[in-house]
């Protein structure tokens, strides 16, 4: 079996911010690498760099120094120009407050991302975003505004937004953080199939139970990475869905 390609490969990248004549040094030199079908949790405590990581690999934010290649091209290279269309083609966003716009309907919002490629009809745009909300199992709601759905159904909504340019990554910012338990299964399961299906994800959490559903945890600590594992026993949040009360498992 040959090797997975490698998506994403960082080395020795630092990230400081400057408050006043204060330095915080919230990278310190990290080398990750993300190959395809990788479905990977990054974690760490408040402060330990998570957040500003997944920022630079989503390009919304460039590292001090250091390396950043995906699928090969050198992000830190790339004009402003440049670097929005790769995000608008290469990577799909799934963030915890969902960022719906709320006087549009859910097929709207996942329509959003393909406004910006001048290459896609309007017929083409409305097919995919109508697969893309398929493939969330939303088909019944696409009509529906934010305020109209659940937590859950606005992150399904985020989800098919984020997939919907066909990405070569998912990157996700504390997707469940907003929900209850039931909720956070389901979209974990959700994104189980997804990655299943050939998708690779990079899913930042604080939660060691959201964190065993995935196939590689990625531990941060004080702008470090101190430990990198393979998950043994991966929980199928599918089967854990089936373990709940079952009042709550009926809402």
């Amino acid at each position: 079996m040959s090797e997975a390609k490698t998506i994403i490969e960082v080395r020795d990248l630092k990230k400081d911010f400057y408050v006043g004549e204060i330095t915080v040094h919230a990278l310190k030199g990290i080398d990750l690498e993300i190959r395809e079908g990788d479905f990977m949790a990054i974690m760490g405590a408040s402060g330990s760099g998570k957040s500003t990581m997944l920022n630079i690999l989503g390009c919304l934010d460039k590292p001090t120094a250091g390396s950043y290649m995906l699928e090969g091209v050198d992000v830190n290279s790339l004009c402003r120009n440049d670097l929005a269309r790769l995000r608008n083609n290469k990577l799909g966003f799934v963030f915890q407050s969902y960022n719906l716009l709320p006087r549009t309907t859910a097929l709207e919002n996942v329509e959003l991302p393909l406004y910006y490629n001048p290459k896609i009809t309007s017929r083409e745009r409305r097919k995919r975003a109508i697969n893309a909300l398929e493939a969330v199992g939303l088909t019944d709601r696409m009509h529906h505004m934010p305020n109209q759905l659940s937590g859950g159904q606005q992150q399904r909504v985020a989800i098919a937004r984020s997939l919907v340019n066909d990405p070569v990554v998912i990157l996700a910012d504390e997707a469940t953080g907003n929900l209850d338990t039931r909720t956070s299964y389901e979209l974990m399961s959700l994104m189980q199939e997804l990655n299943n299906n050939g998708k690779t994800i990079v899913f930042v959490t604080h939660e060691p139970d959201i964190a065993r559903f995935m196939t590689l945890n990625v531990i941060f600590r004080d702008g470090h990475v101190i430990r990198e594992t393979r998950v043994r026993d991966r929980l199928l949040a599918g089967e854990m869905l089936k373990t709940l009360p079952v009042e709550e498992n009926q809402l």
